[in-house]
């Protein structure tokens, strides 16, 4: 069976239609603390954390089987340690990336840090914690998964978060 797809072009690099991250998501159902209890649970501030340093765009971009999810960061800003239920691959358009991924479980003794600059990528296997601090002058990056956007889960750990 063909699935048609129709083509949408849009510029994920100009500044137009960016809005601020939503801060609502200490209670998202798919985001949890790393012991597995719900984030809203956790001794974290969500909206603390991210207050003006994500961007969503509001892009017309109806790539629906893609798995997609095309972020902004202020510069310097560091995603909070985390890892997914699923792959994940980070695909930077503009700026830079310092992603600090793995640990003592993954067969080392210390993260392993990799800059991922524009054209680049970077996949995460599902289960491997990571960090990510975006380069001086911010980053423009798209996240894509092997599966639809509602059965990704995500599990946050204590490293870059502002308590509550």
């Amino acid at each position: 069976m063909i699935h048609p797809m129709g083509i949408v072009v849009a510029d994920l690099l100009d500044d137009e239609d960016w809005v601020p991250l939503a801060l609502d998501q200490q209670d998202n159902p798919t985001y949890f603390w790393h012991d597995g209890r719900p984030l809203t649970d956790a001794p974290v501030d969500f909206a603390a954390t991210f207050d003006g340093a994500m961007w969503m765009t509001r892009k017309p971009i109806r790539i629906f089987r893609f798995n997609r999810n095309p972020l902004r960061v202020r510069g310097d800003f560091v995603v909070p340690r985390h890892h997914h239920s699923l792959d994940e691959m980070v695909i930077v358009l503009k700026g830079e990336y310092h992603i600090s991924h793995g640990a003592e479980s993954q067969g080392g003794p210390h993260p392993h840090t990799v800059r991922i600059g524009p054209g680049e990528y970077f996949i995460s296997r599902a289960g491997t914690p990571y960090t990510m601090t975006a380069g001086s002058e911010g980053v423009t990056y798209i996240e894509t998964w092997p599966a639809p956007l509602p059965s990704l889960l995500t599990y946050w750990h204590e490293e870059g978060w502002v308590p509550r």
